[in-house]
């Protein structure tokens, strides 16, 4: 084991060999001194260049890169942690390439989960009795469904839920949160720590606006909103399944669409979204 100042000089070494690379660096200290003080600081070192513009993550177009940073500093530490065990097990697989096969999303997905709640726990972002602390602090439960639930005290401008992935990957479900508060951004969702319920299910915590329902939108006031951010009928879903060049956007049904009191407008408070080509 190396101590910490041996860590910090086998960094500055990693740095001054890759000066441009800070996520070749990120993903080297994980390697050798996985989440430590040292690794945590790069990591939000290069979160915090990704919030301020000076990099990026290249599967996201700028405009959607503003939903990225929307959604916190939380979901891209989470973000970049997940891509790591992406590429890390892929490597694994393919020095064993012999015997053949690649990662499939379940491992994928379990691994990223793993370093994610290791990672979350260093940095102090993970939160123990989620259930019992989110509702003495936000309000009580007011509603549970397959993906989340959700905690309102009256009066508040906004709402949290504990968010659990419905996704093939937990990368894709981080995705899909930026995704939204960029088609979305009047009910982008902020992530501030993560979590596993009673049941062991990892669940992202954010805050989202809360929005006051009049009504439920209808199909046609649906269309309308997703059509005018250039998406179509996918004629696969019965009517809530839509796609554009880029993006895939699903369940969106009435019961995640509502007329705003105050706008008068339809709003998507929840949907699945995901690139077209992942």
């Amino acid at each position: 084991m190396f101590s910490d100042s041996e860590n910090k000089r086998e960094l500055a070494s990693l740095i001054t060999t890759n000066p441009m690379d800070d996520l070749s660096i990120i993903f080297e200290a994980i390697d050798r001194y996985g989440f430590d003080e040292n690794t945590i600081h790069l990591i939000n070192k290069h979160v915090n260049n990704i919030e301020n513009g000076r990099t990026n993550i290249s599967r996201f177009t700028i405009p959607e890169h503003a939903g990225l940073c929307s959604a916190g500093a939380p979901l891209i530490g989470a973000s970049i942690v997940a891509s790591y065990a992406r590429t890390s097990l892929e490597a694994s697989y393919n020095a064993g390439k012999s015997q053949g096969g690649c990662p499939t999303n379940w491992q994928i997905d379990r691994y990223q989960e793993q370093l994610i709640e290791k990672w979350a726990k260093n940095a102090r972002l993970w939160i123990d009795n989620s259930e019992q602390i989110l509702s003495n602090r936000f309000g009580p439960k007011i509603a549970q469904g397959a993906e989340s639930k959700v905690y309102y005290r009256e009066g508040d401008t906004s709402v949290v839920k504990e968010r659990v992935s419905i996704y093939s990957t937990t990368q894709k479900a981080l995705d899909a949160i930026a995704l939204h508060n960029y088609l979305f951004p009047e009910t982008a969702m902020r992530v501030i720590a993560f979590t596993r319920d009673s049941d062991g299910l990892m669940r992202i915590v954010l805050t989202q606006p809360y929005v006051r329902c009049l009504r439920l939108a209808t199909k046609k006031e649906i269309d309308e909103l997703v059509m005018a951010k250039g998406f179509r009928d996918n004629w696969s879903g019965n009517g809530v399944n839509y796609i554009s060049e880029r993006l895939v956007l699903e369940d969106m049904h009435p019961a995640n669409v509502f007329i705003d009191v105050i706008s008068s407008r339809a709003i998507c408070i929840d949907c699945i979204v995901k690139f077209v080509n992942p």
